[in-house]
């Protein structure tokens, strides 16, 4: 029989577009804090941060993950990574207002980033598992008592951006599972009576209060919507062509307090404008165009669905932050990925952009396979 040919069979496990992609935003957001590094040096640590990232991409772009669809594993993954969260909210120490960081001599570790993409893997596990009979409705709900476990223990910190973005990660994928409208609309109607539940026995005064001013946050423009204005401000600024590098004066006159995290975006479009806005989402927009690929080459449904997670991961940091930085929406201390600083969101991205890689190893092989005995009468 006339072997068949297979075009890219043998391409680099490293899918060098989306990691090409990523270092550029990096490489960005590096620019972007260096332009104010006489005031607050953050760059060198950050180039550390990129640095382990790398190291870890690489190191998990040749990891052969089909040890995670092993019974098991996934579930012991994610239990372990919760202990860490559970011990914050019991005995850590508030910072700024949060409980959502491990301080280990200069550097602070924060654990919800890595629980993010243990939920991605325990989801995708389960619901690969289950995708033919996805639309009964406990499936539904045995899948978001994995999330709600992970929202209750990050919203008591009180970190309300990571909590909406581990709701957004499971809501996407029960969506791309195949869930009906009723059931969808059952969910949300088990939402909101968690939510009150939280809000007349869970929260405390000053979290009920601060999520009344995370709600509307203009009416106190001197101090909880001090910051959501002032971004509206710088990126308003920029205009067309921006200010230049180091000369948006929001930012470097400490104006928009923040700016190389959560505002990282209106220092930014201060600085580059119309026109560098439109360059970030070109590169954002390729990152998250190529992990959808990667998620059509999924060798199972387990990889396909991964890969879906850490779109909807990558895409909620990225829409809730620069939402948040044109004051659409309130402000909840979300970073962008790969461009805000911080070590262990930067780690955490490039360890799930190393994941995908690493499944992109054998998505080929399987396909293939799968090729082969479909068409393995044809031939001479």
């Amino acid at each position: 029989m006339a072997s068949i040919p297979f075009v890219g069979l043998k391409k680099s496990a490293v899918d060098w577009v989306s990691f090409s992609a990523a270092i550029a935003l990096c490489g960005l957001g590096l620019l972007t804090m260096n332009s104010f590094q006489g005031v607050d040096p953050l760059v060198a640590k950050q180039m550390a941060w990129v640095g382990l990232g790398v190291t870890v991409f690489f190191i998990t772009a040749f990891i052969d993950w089909r040890f995670l669809r092993r019974s098991g594993v996934a579930g012991g993954i994610y239990a372990v990574l919760l202990v860490p969260l559970v011990l914050l909210v019991v005995v850590g120490n508030a910072t700024q207002g949060a409980k959502s960081w491990f301080d280990i001599g200069p550097f602070a570790f924060q654990p919800i980033e890595f629980v993010k993409i243990a939920l991605i893997i325990v989801l995708a596990k389960y619901f690969s598992r289950r995708h033919i009979e996805i639309r009964n409705i406990r499936h539904i709900i045995f899948s978001g008592g994995y999330a709600l476990v992970v929202f209750a223990l990050v919203a008591l910190q009180p970190d309300f951006g990571s909590a909406i973005i581990v709701f957004l990660i499971w809501l996407g994928m029960v969506l791309v599972s195949g869930i009906s409208r009723v059931h969808l609309a059952t969910i949300f109607l088990l939402g909101l009576a968690v939510l009150g539940g939280l809000w007349f026995f869970g929260f405390q005064e000053y979290q009920r209060t601060r999520i009344l001013t995370f709600l509307n946050p203009m009416t106190d423009l001197q101090g909880a919507g001090y910051n959501a204005y002032q971004s509206t401000v710088a990126v308003g600024s920029g205009q067309l062509l921006g200010k230049g590098i180091a000369y948006g004066t929001q930012s470097k006159l400490r104006f928009l307090p923040e700016y190389q995290t959560d505002f990282i975006f209106a220092a930014f479009a201060e600085e580059w404008g119309l026109i560098g806005v439109g360059l970030l989402f070109v590169l954002y927009g390729l990152l998250f165009f190529r992990i959808i690929a990667m998620a059509g080459l999924g060798a199972t449904n387990f990889e396909t669905l991964f890969a879906l997670g850490v779109l909807f991961y990558l895409l909620a940091h990225f829409g809730l932050h620069v939402g948040i930085n044109i004051g659409l929406l309130p402000v909840t201390g979300t970073t962008i990925p790969f461009m805000s600083y911080g070590g262990s969101h930067i780690v955490a991205e490039f360890l799930a952009l190393g994941m995908l890689s690493g499944m992109r190893r054998y998505s080929h092989a399987a396909h293939r396979e799968a090729y082969e005995k479909e068409f393995s009468g044809y031939g001479s």
